[in-house]
């Protein structure tokens, strides 16, 4: 049908009834400016469209990609890599081939700004979010001229927005973004939009809020809600019925949590409460910069492919983030690991280093999934060990292999302490981490809350040990990290799972061994501790869960190149865990001070410390849960709320290169597995 033939009262008779003829024929005549046409822009432009509308300023100087398949209307195959504003102009006239659109394929700038709003009746905010300057620019020139505009938000599965009329509070007045730094402008915008938060408890990934990149969330669901409040507030300002609440009032509608908000915000974001919760965000955004920043590659442009998938597999979990590996590159495929337990003086480091071994198995399961994303097929072997020195050999050779799935795991992959959902793991979710350890390990879960609890009673056992004997003491005073809330060489202390006073009485007693040891002799003097680290944490999990090797090894250990093969297995099941949004804590001191206890071992002066590590011992035996063989324990479930921080981070890659043939002892000299992998 050409534009000729096309019958406009036809096209729109069905929105007679909600609007009248009279009403109808006034919506052909109004224009509409929306600026961008990706995410909710689209989406604006073929609601307001289809509603009658007949003219439109549209802009965007993106072209679409296949990053914007998932939520944005004109994103197709058949639209890859055309301008954003040609492929919505068409889609707009399909629906109504008599419309007048004034297209600005170069964006929105101050040279610009009038042109696009001129003879506009309302603007519609459709600028991305990082975009800050300019999206407060033309606000700002709407309420010189007189212009109505509304700004919505697709946040999670739902939409927030506000509107701003002629005369009324304005965009500047409401959210006060002038002048501040953009990552205060962020802020403030998002929490001016959104003052009650109703997202942010199901947000299972904050980590995908990525503001160095400029990307992050967003659902199709939520970008069709905002064209659907945007539409019919339109309807309300441009037929002059209907109230419309304005600024100072928000607007926000969350399908998932099934709540409507609407609620005038007194003095904007200049309201003393919404201040307070500003200092919180802005604290957030900058730790999540930070974050960021520090998982950004270091590397120069001409990097080689070794060393670009060496600076991603440095990501792999150590006992108390000690990284005690280096990597000596012996040519294009080819690289030595060096790794050095620390038995001789890190009492965690127990069995002659068998955490550091696991985790050098972790390194190399992160090396290989990092390899796959170059067409590089991953071996190894173990080459020889000096001692406490272990030396790997490692292949990476051109392969056909594809990038492995786990592979946007490796980064976002931590260790989580906060509390968890007490649903049970579904059964897919079992059969995944099962099928991820192989069959050289095997899995027992602790799923009731008795099973849970008295696995926790256990660990209790083990923290008390720990906190009580000055061999631990010097390993937790040198690998807590009071300075950082992202160490890269510790565990902040903020991660450590206790409250701000117990941390403070911590930090008290650290100061000095005498001073911890007449406060470890006070009555339930470790109860605070063992309550936050162990029982409550318990309580607060789907799961917890002991994991055991297949066959018992020999001698009462394994050997070297088994307990790689064991960390290799361990490392796909944490990725996995957290490919499928659950969060995970080790806790391996159960397991240490039981070994101690069950060889006898002196690994402390005091008898009464020795006597509990070997009860311990055999109350893990009693309970059937593994003596030697007992391999990895933790807890697991979905997280209530899940942190981007503070959390340990990694050394930079140049830190952790040796030259190569370079002496054994140029590895790296500290280990610890006090607080998990």
């Amino acid at each position: 049908m050409s534009g000729a033939n096309f019958d406009y009262e036809e096209a729109f008779d069905r929105n007679i009834g909600w609007v009248t003829a009279d009403e109808q024929r006034a919506l052909s005549a109004k224009r509409v400016a929306i600026a961008g046409m990706g995410g909710v822009g689209g989406a604006h432009l073929l609601t307001l469209a289809r509603m009658g509308i007949g003219a439109f300023n549209i802009s965007d100087l993106d072209s679409f990609e296949l990053a914007n398949f998932n939520r944005q209307a004109g994103a197709s195959i058949s639209s890859l890599n055309r301008p954003k504003v040609d492929v919505m102009a068409q889609m707009a006239e399909d629906i109504n081939p008599q419309l007048d659109i004034k297209a600005f394929p170069e964006g929105i700038n101050d040279a610009n700004i009038d042109a696009f709003l001129k003879d506009v009746d309302l603007f519609v905010d459709g600028f991305d979010f990082f975009v800050p300057d300019i999206r407060a620019k033309v606000f700002r020139r709407c309420a010189q001229l007189g212009i109505p505009a509304i700004t919505a938000g697709p946040i999670g599965f739902g939409t927030s927005y506000i509107v701003f009329l002629p005369g009324r509070m304005s965009f500047e007045q409401y959210f006060r973004m002038e002048g501040l730094p953009k990552e205060s402008q962020y802020a403030r915008f998002l929490l001016g939009l959104t003052p009650k938060g109703l997202h942010r408890d199901y947000l299972v990934d904050p980590s995908r809020l990525n503001l160095v990149e400029k990307k992050g969330p967003s659902s199709a669901a939520a970008v069709q809600l905002c064209a659907g409040v945007v539409g019919g507030e339109a309807v309300k300002i441009l037929l002059g019925r209907g109230r419309v609440r304005a600024a100072p009032y928000f607007h926000q509608f969350d399908v998932y949590r099934g709540k409507f908000v609407c609620q005038r915000l007194f003095l904007g974001n200049a309201n003393p409460l919404q201040r307070l919760k500003l200092k919180m965000v802005e604290r957030h955004i900058a730790a999540t910069l930070a974050l960021a920043d520090a998982q950004k590659s270091g590397l120069p442009e001409d990097a080689t492919e070794l060393e670009r998938i060496l600076d991603l597999a440095r990501w792999a979990p150590s006992g108390d983030n000690s990284q005690p590996w280096r990597f000596e590159i012996l040519d294009g495929d080819n690289l030595r690991i060096h790794l050095r337990a620390q038995t001789d003086e890190d009492i965690y480091d127990y069995n002659d280093g068998q955490p550091t071994l696991l985790s050098g198995g972790m390194l190399l399961e992160t090396m290989r999934i990092a390899a796959s994303a170059y067409g590089r097929l991953l071996t190894w072997s173990h080459e020889e060990s000096d001692g406490l020195n272990h030396r790997i050999a490692v292949s990476m050779v051109r392969s056909p292999v594809t990038a492995d799935p786990l592979l946007a795991a490796v980064k976002s992959r931590s260790v989580d302490r906060g509390a968890y959902h007490r649903r049970r793991l579904g059964e897919d979710d079992k059969a995944a981490l099962t099928a991820a350890l192989g069959d050289d390990l095997r899995i027992h879960w602790h799923e009731t809350f008795g099973d849970r609890l008295a696995l926790a009673r256990l660990n209790a056992r083990a923290t008390d040990i720990r906190l009580r004997i000055r061999e631990a003491f010097q390993v937790h005073r040198r690998v807590i990290d009071w300075s950082h809330d992202l160490s890269p060489t510790g565990i902040p202390a903020k991660a450590v799972g206790l409250d701000a006073m117990t941390l403070k009485i911590m930090r008290w007693g650290f100061g000095d061994w005498r001073r911890l040891e007449r406060m470890n002799a006070m009555p339930g003097s470790t109860g605070p501790a063992i309550l936050q680290m162990d029982i409550l944490p318990a309580v607060h999990s789907a799961a917890l869960f002991t994991i055991r090797s297949a066959t018992p090894p020999a001698a009462g250990r394994h050997d070297p190149e088994t307990l790689l093969r064991f960390g290799c297995a361990l490392q796909r099941f944490w990725l996995t865990a957290e490919q499928r949004g659950l969060g995970l804590q080790p806790a391996l001191a159960t397991a240490i001070f039981a070994h101690y206890g069950r060889h006898d071992i002196d690994f402390t002066p005091d008898e009464k410390i020795r006597a509990k590590a070997k009860g311990l011992a055999d109350e893990l035996n009693r309970r059937g849960l593994g003596a030697d063989d007992l391999v990895f324990l933790g807890r697991i479930g979905r997280a209530k709320r899940r942190l981007a921080y503070p959390r340990s981070i990694r050394r930079p890659l140049s830190d952790l290169l040796m030259q190569p043939a370079a002496d054994a002892d140029s590895a790296p000299h500290r280990h610890g597995a006090a607080s998990g992998i």
